[in-house]
């Protein structure tokens, strides 16, 4: 290595100073909505969800932009816009809503709001992995409710391919002897 020059960083420690705070937050999003869906009322899960990305959202954004004027806009838009995305959260936590939805719809509502709110986020912020981020955790909506829709499919076949793998392994012991 030469004087003057900078380590790549790469492998995993590259990857945990690049890219851990956006798998950070698809983590914690589909955990969310993982927790929501079988716990049922987490509303302090998702009240601390919101100011832990825009934490994640402002200081992604801050290293792109040079002048102090254009740091405070991006950190008064994203504390104006997660506020915004609380109370549309606070609204899906009411009783009268909680009467009428239940836990899945509420999660799958709630990772919806989360997926725009963060789509809209790395826009403002001018962070094309917070948009990214935002467009997973949207995908993911319909892939997780169809795995709630197809949880008994998923565990009969499940079941089947254990059977088929466990007769599988007596007839072959059964063959050697």
């Amino acid at each position: 290595m030469t004087a003057g020059r900078q380590p790549e960083s790469g492998g995993v420690a590259g990857f945990l100073l690049r890219d851990l705070p956006y798998a950070a937050m698809l983590v914690l999003g589909v955990g969310g909505l993982v927790l929501t869906s079988f716990k049922g009322a987490t509303w302090y899960y998702w009240m601390m969800l919101a100011p832990a990305y825009a934490l994640i959202v402002i200081v992604s954004g801050w290293r792109h932009l040079e002048t102090g004027a254009e740091r405070m806009r991006l950190v008064v838009t994203q504390l104006l816009h997660w506020a915004a995305f609380l109370g549309a959260m606070w609204l899906m936590f009411l009783p009268e809503v909680r009467g009428v939805v239940n836990d899945n719809a509420t999660s799958l509502a709630l990772l919806i709001l989360l997926a725009l709110g963060t789509f809209v986020a790395g826009v403002h912020a001018a962070v094309w992995k917070i948009c990214v981020v935002g467009v997973l955790l949207a995908l993911a909506v319909p892939a997780v409710a169809w795995v709630q829709e197809s949880a008994v499919l998923l565990l009969i076949s499940a079941l089947l391919i254990a059977g088929g793998a466990v007769l599988f392994v007596i007839i072959s012991r059964r063959g050697r002897d």
